[in-house]
């Protein structure tokens, strides 16, 4: 099952009718009244939206500005979950190939170097804190395992926008500048 239409599904369940009235009203200079007058149930309207893009698996900001709006907290931490939650898959947000080939360079140096103090990097990293301990979880007496599945996660949570350079920034500001320098100086080499 697709979990983005799961998610839609999910939500759609739990709308009640004047909800999704004022979802149609909110919708209206995007969608336009006359196809809105048709719609009947909140998938409708989210087949619409995604149509239309308004709002994608990749970018769910206008499902989370309507849901904010009619004030349910509760779905809107459920778009949340979801987006925090999820892989990037979209080949378009993934950092190219010499920008990955740095990282497993500059991983490698860190899972040398950096011992019990690791959740604080990746918490400089503001990688949510859920998943870390899903990490730790899973591998529960390996810290070099914890730490580069921790890295590998932080790097498909932030897609393209994984640079080696906050990586290195973390590591200066954990005061692991030892090990800042070191994955630095293995990039020189690697770009030497």
């Amino acid at each position: 099952m697709d979990p983005f239409l799961a998610l839609q599904l999910s939500i759609s369940q739990r709308l009640s009718d004047g909800e999704l009235h004022q979802l149609k009203f909110l919708c209206q200079v995007e969608i336009g009244k006359r196809r809105l007058e048709s719609v009947q149930s909140a998938l409708e309207l989210f087949n619409i939206c995604v149509e239309q893009q308004l709002f994608t698996e990749y970018d769910l900001t206008f499902l989370e500005y309507l849901l904010k709006s009619i004030k349910r907290k509760d779905l809107l931490s459920q778009v949340k979950r979801f987006h925090e939650e999820r892989e990037v898959t979209n080949p378009d947000d993934e950092p190219d190939e010499r920008e990955k080939r740095l990282q497993r360079a500059a991983f490698e140096v860190i899972c040398d170097n950096v011992g019990r103090d690791w959740k604080w990097l990746i918490r400089e990293l503001q990688f949510p804190e859920v998943r870390m301990e899903r990490i730790v979880a899973a591998n529960p007496l390996n810290l070099r395992e914890q730490l580069f599945q921790s890295l590998r996660e932080w790097q498909k949570w932030k897609g393209k926008d994984a640079k080696v350079t906050d990586l290195i920034r973390a590591l200066r500001c954990c005061n692991m500048n030892l090990v800042a320098d070191l994955v630095e100086r293995k990039l020189n080499a690697a770009n030497g």
